[in-house]
């Protein structure tokens, strides 16, 4: 017989639902305790590493609806000393994603790695040998090993929330100087890739050697563009009136990058609507 005990009647009614999730054949006797909050009743009806697996999953998912957020923001608070509503926020956004992401980038922060796991492996060692698990206890005094790691999680975040600012910064400060730029040419024509393939408004494709002689008359050093840097510089060199890029990723880094500085004045169509013959954008590959 083992008996656990949940303060939170929201945290309890997770982990009768999470348990009826993982295993059918539980059966539990819940009844309100005047120490400690909510008990639930349980017997051991299975092999035990079937048991303790579907318990301890269960543990894990009620940890993480209700104690996983608070925990990141007390660390943000504690250990890194961060106060502001929205920067706290946009840190709680970035740890969340390194935890849990599924891209290719969070997999590659947390090198593949399942941190729920190290959890429910915390959970079962303490409910392992013993017949009454408290929750909250665990929660406040069993987990370092796991907080350990979610320390090193916010931090991470936080190095990735100082790149976003000086991007931002980086964007802003551009954004600026277009605004206040005279146009010299009326429209660009791009197509994705790496570099950018950039036309003239007659669908002429500017070579290389086109674009760096635009370049060579703005003092593009100060923005920390360099005359090899031939996506971002050659616009803001040309400083376009209008902008229209055609590829198939709308959200591509460098892409957003340049809607964002230039704004109403860029547009992403997706590649199939390039106006010009479709041999040229073969020809470019």
């Amino acid at each position: 017989m083992l008996k656990f005990f949940f303060e939170s009647d929201k945290e309890v009614i997770r982990f009768c639902e999470q348990i009826f999730h993982y295993h059918k054949e539980f059966e539990i006797n819940w009844k309100t305790d005047d120490t400690w909050g909510n008990q639930i009743q349980m017997e051991e009806r299975m092999p035990q590493k079937e048991f303790l697996d579907a318990v301890s999953k269960a543990m894990v998912d009620v940890f993480l609806a209700f104690r996983l957020g608070k925990m990141i923001d007390g660390i943000i608070g504690e250990y890194y000393y961060y106060t502001n509503p929205i920067e706290k926020e946009r840190i709680q956004e970035l740890t969340h994603w390194i935890f849990s992401g599924e891209d290719e980038d969070s997999l590659k922060i947390r090198k593949n790695k399942d941190p729920s796991e190290i959890i429910q492996s915390l959970f079962i060692s303490n409910i392992k040998n013993t017949t009454a698990v408290h929750f909250d206890s665990i929660v406040k005094f069993c987990l370092n090993p796991f907080k350990e790691l979610l320390i090193h999680y916010v931090g991470l975040a936080i190095d990735e929330f100082k790149r976003e600012e000086e991007h931002q910064d980086f964007v802003n400060m551009l954004r600026n100087y277009i605004t206040k730029k005279e146009p010299s040419v009326p429209l660009v024509y791009m197509l994705q890739g790496d570099p950018f393939i950039f036309f003239n408004e007659n669908g002429r494709r500017l070579s290389d050697k086109d674009l760096r002689k635009r370049m060579e008359s703005e003092a593009l050093y100060i923005f920390g563009l360099d005359e090899n840097e031939l996506n971002l510089a050659p616009l803001i060199a040309m400083a376009p009136e209008k902008i229209r890029i055609y590829g198939n990723d709308p959200f591509e880094p460098k892409t957003l990058t340049i809607i964002n500085i230039f704004q109403e004045k860029a547009v992403f169509e997706h590649i199939q609507h390039f106006p010009f013959p479709y041999k040229i954008m073969n020809d470019q590959k």
